[in-house]
C-alpha cells in the first residue's frame, strides 16, 4: 500500500500598511514562519495594482493607511472585476473593540491586532471563513 504523499503550499499574501518599519518586520517574521510574502504597499493605489499583478491568496490590510482607508481597501479588492478573488484579513496596532461595528460591517473574514499577527493566526482566520 502506498502512503500518501502530502503538498504544504505557502499561503502567498500581500500586506498593505503605510508604515515602511511595519512592512519590512511582518514580512520578515511570515516568511520565517513560511508564508509566502508576495508583495507589500503602502497605499491603495499600489495596492491594487499590486493585486492584480501578484493575485495573493489573502491581503493582511491595515484598517489606518494614513490619509486613505484600508476599509476602503478591502472593499474595493471584493468587488474590483480586474482583481481575482482574495481573502482580506484586517489589522491594526489597535484593538478589535475599537474598529468592531466597522470591522463587522466589511467585508474582511477577519480582525488581527499587528502584535498578534503570525503565520498561524493567519491560517487560523482563514480557517474560520465559512466562504474558503
Amino acid at each position: 500500500m502506498r502512503a500518501a504523499i502530502l503538498i504544504s503550499v505557502a499561503i502567498r499574501c500581500l500586506i498593505v500598511d503605510d508604515n515602511a518599519g511595519f512592512l519590512k518586520a511582518a514580512s520578515d517574521l511570515l516568511q520565517r514562519q513560511g508564508m509566502s510574502v508576495v508583495g507589500v504597499a503602502s497605499n491603495i493605489s499600489d495596492a491594487l495594482a499590486k493585486a492584480s499583478e501578484l493575485k495573493p491568496d489573502v491581503y493582511l490590510v491595515d484598517i489606518d493607511l494614513g490619509e486613505e482607508s484600508g476599509l476602503d481597501l478591502a472593499y474595493r479588492l471584493t468587488t474590483n472585476p480586474n482583481i481575482e478573488a482574495s481573502q482580506v484579513i484586517l489589522i491594526s496596532a489597535y484593538s478589535e473593540m475599537d474598529y468592531a461595528d466597522l470591522i463587522a460591517a466589511s467585508p474582511a473574514i477577519g480582525f488581527l491586532s499587528k502584535s498578534e499577527l503570525s503565520s498561524r493566526s493567519v491560517q487560523e482566520a482563514l480557517a474560520g471563513n465559512r466562504r474558503l
